[in-house]
């Protein structure tokens, strides 16, 4: 019953990998040739070829060591990326190492890994998205696809089933449910054996139990199944926000195996090393910024002459510790008080209602200025932050910086308090505007349990691309 599909995409991505690195150095090897400049070390094509044909196996080796061939990161793009440019950089590194021990050139010329390593990574990106993409459109034909169990009868078991729905872009099917709950999408059993004895029950690939029964022997009976049958077996433990975020099995008194779960992987070296890019690049950002600086300050004061350029208001970051944070004002200075307030001085309390059904954003707010729309729209309003980013009170990427009165009745407020807030968020890359308050702070707790370096930059890439569709943070409370 085991399925084959993952090990043919492996074997198919090992074959492209290959094809795509011996395409790049076929063609760097092709543009330096073409040259007019005469190459240092002249070289048959053949010879070139041979060697590097020799030494490919390793690079591809190095690409599985970074996890490039497991199943996990088949559907994370910027982590394939990121490994990918990793890979490629390592895989170089050892090329260019043999050539120096080696006692005759294997490059004609300097240039030529460099264009490989150009070529390479280019070539590998491009395969690897038609990989996807041909393996999304066998999905469709019933090709690949993944046919699971599942067992249990909590929330969990319906959010599971609807998310493996579509088996043209999740690559699952659902056998079945054993659970006592009736399903739409699926036939529910209300045992395991019973399922066993459908006819169903044959070419199943894998059980994903979402519950542990106070029965042993029940559990027993699926696990023992699984493994009698070479049957691929995960469990989702009731308590999943227990198992997210930096886990460690040890053993307790040296005898006693436990498992350790902190609430956030970033501590230790991960926290010196954030603060330290935050440090650099807040100061970069201050430098770069600082023509930008004046001139918003100039079209603030000449929208609303009567307040400040800036803003202060009082934020929380981490573990509850209070800041005061700039920005530029974007309102009516007579409006920059509480919401509640500013609506009444407006006499439009219809307003408020209405911004806060649709998550404290109005289309058309007629408490900010022209100037206020703009800077809102292209974050313009955010540059006076770098300077608590410098100060160490705000990261650059984090939970968003929310005030008191915003996050006192969160329940999980002092989780996602358990790193320092930041001026941009997953929250505000995924679409601020169109999530409600509930979702927006699911995601500054993903953000906290599941912090990577790679995720800040993949964060601060997409807040950049955000910018520049000018999807901004349009009526955020002030």
């Amino acid at each position: 019953m085991k399925s084959n599909a993952t090990l043919v995409y492996n074997v198919f991505l090992v074959i492209g990998d290959l094809l795509a690195l011996v395409a790049a150095f076929v063609g760097a090897f092709i543009i330096r040739s073409q040259s007019a400049t005469p190459v240092a070390h002249p070289i048959h094509s053949t010879t070139y070829m041979g060697i590097f044909l020799t030494l490919l196996p390793f690079w591809i080796l190095i690409f599985a060591l970074l996890g490039l061939y497991n199943t996990n990161i088949y559907e994370r793009r910027f982590h394939e990326f990121g490994r990918l440019l990793v890979g490629s950089f390592i895989g170089m590194l050892f090329i260019i190492f043999w050539n120096f021990l080696s006692f005759n050139p294997i490059f004609p010329a300097k240039l030529v890994p460099i264009y490989g390593f150009a070529l390479g990574f280019i070539f590998l990106v491009l395969f690897r998205n038609a990989a996807r993409a041909i393996r999304t459109e066998l999905f469709g034909f019933g090709m690949g696809i993944t046919r699971v169990l599942i067992v249990g009868n909590t929330d969990l078991t319906d959010e599971l089933v609807a998310s493996l729905s579509d088996s043209r872009h999740s690559g699952y099917q659902v056998a079945g449910v054993v659970s006592q709950h009736e399903h739409k999408s699926t036939l529910a059993y209300p045992s395991f054996k019973a399922f066993l004895e459908d006819e169903r029950a044959h070419n199943l690939h894998g059980i994903i139990q979402t519950e542990l029964y106070k029965d042993e022997a029940r559990n027993r009976e699926v696990l023992d199944y699984a493994q009698m049958h070479h049957v691929s077996y995960r469990f989702i433990p009731g308590n999943t926000e227990l198992f997210i975020g930096n886990i460690d099995v040890e053993l307790f008194r040296n005898s006693i195996p436990v498992i350790a779960v902190r609430q956030t992987p970033l501590f230790g070296w991960g926290r010196i090393v954030k603060r330290l890019f935050d440090l650099i690049t807040g100061l970069l950002l201050l430098i770069l910024s600082s023509p930008l600086w004046l001139l918003v300050a100039m079209a603030v004061k000449f929208s609303d002459p009567s307040g400040p350029v800036f803003y202060r208001t009082e934020r929380l970051t981490r573990f509850g510790t209070s800041i005061k944070i700039l920005k530029f004002r974007s309102m009516y200075w007579k409006y920059c008080v509480p919401t509640d307030e500013s609506f009444a001085r407006l006499g439009r309390l219809d307003l408020l209602q209405e911004y806060r059904k649709n998550g404290d954003y109005l289309e058309r707010d007629p408490r900010v200025t022209p100037v206020g729309n703009f800077i809102r729209a292209t974050s313009l309003d955010e540059m006076p932050q770098i300077l608590s980013v410098i100060g160490g009170g705000l990261s650059l990427v984090g939970p968003r910086a929310l005030d008191k009165a915003e996050i006192e009745h969160y329940d999980k407020k002092n989780l996602i308090l358990t790193v320092k807030s930041g001026l941009t968020g997953l929250a505000v890359v995924s679409g601020r505007e169109a999530i409600d308050f509930e979702e927006r702070r699911r995601l500054d707790i993903y953000y906290v349990q599941n912090w990577t370096f790679w995720l800040d930059l993949v964060i601060l890439a997409k807040t950049v691309r955000v910018v520049l569709e000018r999807i901004g943070r349009h009526g955020e409370r002030y």
